[in-house]
């Protein structure tokens, strides 16, 4: 039998339905636990769809747990793998540490000891400085006296993330105190209770809401700030061995602190071994993001968080190596993994449908890759009926004042007239 994988999301973030194809096409039976309304019930990849409901969601995530009997569940954003860190803490609670739930869990994600410290930023940077990876300086914030001593000691401009939030959404990059401490407030302070509604009732996105009204404020992180390129890395991992990888130097984005829309594929030793410590020594298993800077007066990548989840390039099959839902195909099913095809030689990337989204216009659209899942054409008419709400998404971190978009290297010439210009 094929194996089956649990998709986890909590919102209608586009790339899981683009995972969730990968995974159908590497001979997994994919289901998923999403909000209604997902973009991945446009594709032909699922066998059954479980309903996430915000006000409820470890109850959401424990039916669909049981009623898939999914043989390995892949947390889609960060709120997800959250969720299953506190239901594994719920089941542990009850005094029975070796239920199903738990041991499910701990075989999906590696050791609970390990939650806390990919949940936590400074804790990982922790973790990582340890193993003699190179890391910039990183340091819980708790308050302005806390943050007024760390840019004495380190200088401007510094970097302000709070813990739990992605997509920059969390990000700001301060260049004087003041701003510094105005950043720090923003951060700190819990979800407006008008704008978790207003998610709730346009988007039927509930997760702010609870945050919202019990008034949670997320921890936030000082990091020293390198100048340099910006490059990530997904990798697929198995029990502390990383099986497939992909390193990509981001070349476009939808604004300084948020998604990626264009991509170029490198090949980086100090980026590998980095992320091959860093999964030994946690003895992680499935899918993992790494973030680096790439400095610019040496070129020495700077390990700079963990994304404890898939990301949106991780459906991505780049050649031998470089395949990671064939490579979790091969873990689950016991086979040997099977040579894949590169999606293509060009080793510049469009992501469909973020770089349409940023720029209708961009000449990536037709220099790079552009990847447009044209065997879904569902999917596809639904990213561009969206298009305005998607747009304003991935703009949310516009109110950043450093979130300005920001561009790297030049496009290259390609023919007018290729499949990637249909939707520009």
């Amino acid at each position: 039998m094929n194996p089956t994988i649990l998709l986890a999301t909590t919102s209608r973030w586009y790339p899981t339905a683009r995972l969730g194809m990968a995974l159908a096409n590497a001979g997994c039976t994919v289901e998923v636990v999403c909000p209604a309304g997902h973009p991945i019930g446009k594709t032909k990849c699922v066998r059954r769809m479980h309903v996430y409901r915000g006000l409820a969601p470890l109850v959401s995530f424990a039916r669909a747990i049981s009623i898939s009997k999914a043989d390995f569940i892949v947390s889609g954003d960060d709120l997800a793998t959250r969720h299953l860190h506190l239901l594994y803490v719920q089941e542990k609670s009850k005094g029975n540490p070796d239920s199903t739930i738990c041991a499910l869990i701990e075989h999906w994600l590696g050791s609970s000891e390990t939650f806390p410290v990919v949940s936590a930023r400074a804790a990982f940077m922790d973790v990582a400085d340890k193993e003699g990876i190179r890391v910039p300086a990183t340091q819980v914030i708790r308050n302005t006296d806390d943050l007024r001593a760390w840019v004495e000691r380190t200088g401007l401009p510094t970097v302000l993330k709070a813990d739990g939030t992605s997509g920059g959404d969390g990000v700001r990059i301060a260049r004087t105190l003041t701003e510094a401490e105005r950043c720090f407030r923003e951060l700190q302070s819990p979800p407006l209770l008008a704008r978790a509604v207003k998610r709730a009732v346009l988007d039927h996105d509930k997760t702010m809401l609870g945050p919202s009204i019990l008034r949670r404020r997320p921890m936030v992180n000082a990091q020293a700030f390198v100048a340099g390129r910006e490059a990530t890395s997904t990798i697929m991992c198995w029990k502390g061995t990383v099986l497939a990888s992909l390193h990509f130097e981001v070349v476009n984005k939808t604004t300084a602190a948020g998604h990626a829309t264009v991509v170029r594929l490198i090949e980086s030793a100090e980026m590998s071994t980095a992320v091959e410590r860093v999964v030994q020594r946690l003895g992680l298993s499935g899918f993992y993001g790494f973030d680096f800077m790439l400095e610019a007066s040496s070129g020495h990548a700077y390990l700079i968080e963990v994304n404890p989840r898939s990301t949106q390039v991780g459906h991505l099959s780049m050649g031998a190596g470089h395949d990671l839902p064939g490579a979790l195909y091969a873990a689950l099913s016991g086979k040997s993994v099977q040579p894949s095809q590169k999606v293509t030689e060009k080793d510049t990337v469009a992501l469909f449908p973020q770089e349409w989204i940023r720029d209708p216009e961009s000449q990536y659209l037709r220099s790079a890759y552009h990847d447009v899942p044209w065997d879904e054409p569902e999917l596809i008419s639904d990213c561009a009926s969206n298009r305005r709400k998607q747009s304003a998404w991935y703009s949310r971190s516009n109110q950043n004042p450093a979130a300005a978009p920001v561009q790297s290297g030049k496009p290259v010439s390609a023919p007018v007239g290729s499949p990637a210009s249909g939707l520009d």
